[in-house]
């Protein structure tokens, strides 16, 4: 069997790919072969389009909506996810991509207690309980990326709180590393830049003061694209980087340098 017919039978598991740098991600895998499931928040025709994308590459994917904030919706989605696999001919999945996110932009003074729940609640607890769930599915050798952020290393007021918990996922990350190498699967962090998505209300993409200035403090000069993102997922998933482990990757062309 040649790597490429192997590579057709993997699967992944992308949490908010239905647009984004999710969305990118899903398709670049379909590219090299890979299947995937993926969740959605709430627009189903975005998660439709999606798919089409992903088939229109040759290969199947299958949405599923979730609320990754809701950790007790969890339990029903692994079923849903048991389903899914089924219909794409398998019992487990290979990769394990932690992207749904949400954005905030509120000074520490102001910030409410219902606003760092709803962080923690997405992009740390749902996280870590996502994947616990998820563990029984996922197939030794398997990988877990978790997607983290720029501002873990630089601050930018506003960003407080959603940048803790970016910095508490690498460090989550690590211990997935450590306690999951029984099983051979690795876990790493990618931390992409300011990206021009709909992400923040599209703030970096629709703003030509706030592009501008991303700009400007980016080595490559410019701000990042989707198209920077995905594939250096779906190669960091591929086996040629099987030895790379605990580690946090920023992919964003040189911010702050």
């Amino acid at each position: 069997m040649t790597a490429s017919q192997d590579t057709t039978r993997r699967i992944a598991i992308v949490t908010g790919g239905s647009r984004g740098l999710g969305r990118n991600t899903i398709v670049n895998l379909a590219r090299r072969g890979v299947g995937s499931i993926f969740t959605y928040h709430s627009n189903e025709a975005e998660a439709r389009a999606a798919a089409d994308a992903v088939a229109a590459e040759g290969a199947k994917a299958v949405a599923i909506q979730l609320d990754t904030g809701d950790a007790a919706a969890f339990d029903g989605f692994v079923g849903q996810v048991r389903q899914a696999l089924a219909s794409l001919g398998a019992e487990r999945f290979d990769y394990l991509v932690n992207n749904a996110g949400t954005s905030h932009h509120t000074p520490i003074a102001e910030t409410t207690e219902a606003q760092v729940d709803a962080l923690y609640n997405v992009h740390f607890k749902g996280v870590f309980f996502l994947t616990q769930k998820l563990l029984p599915l996922i197939n030794d050798g398997g990988r877990i990326i978790n997607l983290s952020s720029g501002l873990t290393r630089f601050a930018m007021p506003g960003s407080a709180p959603y940048a803790a918990m970016k910095g508490a996922i690498e460090v989550l990350t690590r211990y997935f590393a450590k306690e999951f190498a029984a099983r051979g699967i690795t876990a790493n962090t990618v931390a992409p830049g300011a990206i021009a998505t709909d992400f923040s209300g599209g703030m970096v993409r629709d703003n030509p003061e706030v592009n501008k200035r991303v700009a400007e403090f980016t080595a490559l000069g410019r701000v990042g694209v989707p198209d920077d993102i995905g594939p250096m997922i779906a190669s960091l998933l591929a086996e040629e980087n099987r030895w790379v482990n605990g580690q946090r990757i920023e992919v964003s062309g040189g911010m702050m340098l």
